[in-house]
């Protein structure tokens, strides 16, 4: 190596590189106007409510279900001291104020749901000579929040931007989670009190609207004057309203609303194929140009809609409870995030599982009571534990995006269950959790249960003509299949739809608008079929023997599979023991634990006088 080289070489002066960025960052700012603290606009908005001094003359605004569910909404808030207004379906206008002042690159609920909003108030200023200073005082807009991977958590968000951006600067978003409840930006006591009178008033108008709601799916496609069921459901609704905004019994409404809708004359020996609406929340619930009057447009092509119900939404709350429960149980002290159980012990987990368990006892039996008193008769609420296990296999449970796993358990029940003949799956444009599950996922599902009528759609807005052309392709196939349904049924049972009819007309118990058969096929028509048949071909001694060699039959595969029931759970108990033993062994040890800390904490300290 030549040194006397490397003895000219100068050496470089070392330079500190992040100074030199902060300088060049300062500078930069400097020059385009960033050195001064950023205006954030979004603090004056946040986290804004009102107070109990406000209530009197304050106006909520609710929005967002179906039109029973926000009618219902508004009697039970009003029942329970509020002034509430429920506000318009959102149509087409209401997607344009959406685009005008909501950010690009949105899903269509929000554009919908924040523009309906924007809508209304440009209405109040705009043709009733309100000022904005006025309805920003006067009005507050109550709606739900949420997190996770879904665009849902930033409702609130483009709720404010889009009212700021239309001159309503300040409006009042009240954001209500499960999780956090409200907070209150002012210090003072919150004018929207969460207690048990204010959700009991919630609850109730949810699970009578989903029953009316179920109700009316179910008659209207049978109707024989076109129209009654509208006329009917109007009037169940006023009398259901008036009972939650007087306090008054709403078993008592709902049983006032059953000889209203059994008066329906209806025709169910028609074969009308059974379409089951699954998909992204609020297109699939919601009744006006968001989903393009989906429901209205199946019952005008001859199909019966079945919708999903918000009360299984509230199941589903339920479940992933549990689910998340026995995930972290054995975690304990390591799990310390938001929803983990922190130092929860053994009784605490305990507890919370059984509380759980309670809700979805105390949910199923609410929706049941309702739906006896209106007259709903032979509706099930999903099996979310059911639904969980057989879709796992092809969509993971703890994905929680959308409605989870739960497109795919409802689509494989469909099948597997014959609960309808075609699974509809409408989403939003650009919605990623959902449109992963139905253009992903479910093509899995299809490729597994040969003869799946699967119809997977996307709304935007402006595609009502692809839309409706889409639907239909699908529904021509299952008008075919809920024809042949019928056929086999009467081949099967050896009556033919003559004979159904004329005994439906001498039985007229069989034909009444609130009757439900016993669930055999996928189509009512072949539900009654099924039903009836037997009252024809078959004399009382006949029907007897019959259902004794079924229940004899059911005794035989029950006590055939119970041996090796109980030898799947011994073998499971006896690999598990090791397990439970050491985790029954550090259970003690932590309620020992806490009982001596508890012990300590409570007994008094002694002074030292000497070294007082």
């Amino acid at each position: 190596m030549n040194v006397e080289s490397l003895k000219d070489k100068k050496s470089l002066p070392v330079v500190d590189m992040d100074a030199e960025l902060r300088a060049f960052e300062e500078a930069e700012r400097k020059r385009l106007g960033l050195d001064g603290s950023p205006e954030q606009w979004i603090e004056d908005m946040a986290n804004l409510t009102f107070t109990k001094k406000e209530k009197e003359h304050i106006t909520i605004l609710v929005s967002g279900l179906t039109m029973a569910q926000d009618y219902f909404v508004e009697g039970g808030l009003r029942g329970v001291g509020y002034n509430v207004q429920m506000m318009d379906c959102p149509d087409v206008a209401a997607l344009q104020f959406g685009k005008e002042f909501g950010n690009r690159g949105q899903c269509n609920p929000t554009y919908f749901t924040v523009g309906n909003l924007v809508k209304f108030l440009c209405t109040l200023r705009d043709k009733h000579g309100m000022t904005a200073e006025h309805i920003v005082k006067n009005y507050v807009f109550l709606t739900a929040g949420a997190c996770g991977p879904c665009r849902f958590g930033m409702y609130v968000t483009e709720y404010r931007k889009a009212l700021r951006d239309a001159g309503f600067d300040g409006f009042r978003v009240v954001l209500f989670q499960q999780t956090g409840g409200l907070s209150q930006a002012t210090g003072e006591e919150s004018g929207l009190e969460m207690t048990p009178k204010f959700f009991w008033a919630i609850v109730k108008a949810l699970v009578a609207g989903d029953v009316l709601n179920a109700l009316g799916y179910r008659i209207r496609p049978y109707e024989k004057n076109p129209g009654d069921t509208d006329r009917a459901l109007e009037q169940c609704k006023k009398i259901v309203y008036a009972a939650l905004e007087k306090r008054t019994n709403i078993i008592v409404a709902l049983s006032k609303c059953k000889p209203i809708l059994a008066a329906i004359p209806v025709d169910r020996t028609v074969a009308r194929p059974k379409v089951s609406i699954i998909g992204e929340f609020w297109a699939m619930t919601t009744e006006g140009d968001g989903n393009y009057q989906l429901q209205r447009f199946l019952e005008s092509e001859g199909a019966e809609a079945d919708i999903q119900l918000v009360t299984a939404w509230l199941l589903y709350t339920i479940w992933e409870a549990r689910r998340d429960t026995l995930e972290r149980k054995d975690l304990r002290g390591a799990d310390t995030s938001y929803y983990g159980l922190g130092k929860a012990g053994p009784f605490d987990i305990a507890k919370k599982l059984g509380g759980v368990a309670a809700a979805d006892k105390v949910v199923r039996g609410l929706f049941q009571t309702f739906a006896h008193a209106a007259g709903l008769h032979g509706y099930h609420l999903p099996d979310m534990f059911e639904i969980a296990r057989i879709s796992h296999e092809y969509y993971n449970n703890d994905l929680r995006g959308g409605e989870g796993h739960m497109e795919v358990g409802k689509l494989i029940m469909n099948v597997v269950h014959s609960k309808a003949h075609m699974t509809l799956s409408v989403k939003p444009f650009g919605c990623m959790p959902s449109a992963g599950v139905s253009d992903g996922v479910q093509s899995a599902i299809t490729e597994k249960f040969p003869g799946t009528i699967f119809c997977p759609v996307e709304t935007s807005g402006d595609g009502r003509v692809n839309f409706y052309s889409r639907v239909q392709m699908y529904l021509f196939k299952a008008k075919q299949a809920a024809a042949a349904e019928l056929e086999r049924a009467c081949a099967e049972h050896g009556v033919s739809m003559e004979q159904v009819r004329a005994y439906l007309e001498k039985h007229p118990q069989y034909a009444s608008a609130l009757h439900k058969a016993p669930h055999a096929y996928a189509g009512n028509a072949a539900d009654i079929v099924a039903e009836v048949a037997p009252f024809i071909t078959k004399s009382r001694v006949q029907r007897a023997q019959a259902k004794l060699a079924g229940l004899a039959k059911r005794s035989t595969e029950t006590a055939r599979k119970s041996p090796h029931m109980v030898v799947a759970m011994f073998r499971n108990a006896v690999e598990a023991a090791p397990a439970v033993a050491a985790r029954v062994k550090e259970d003690i040890a932590i309620y020992r634990e806490v009982k001596r800390a508890k012990k300590t904490e409570a007994k008094p300290q002694r002074v030292d006088a000497a070294a007082e």
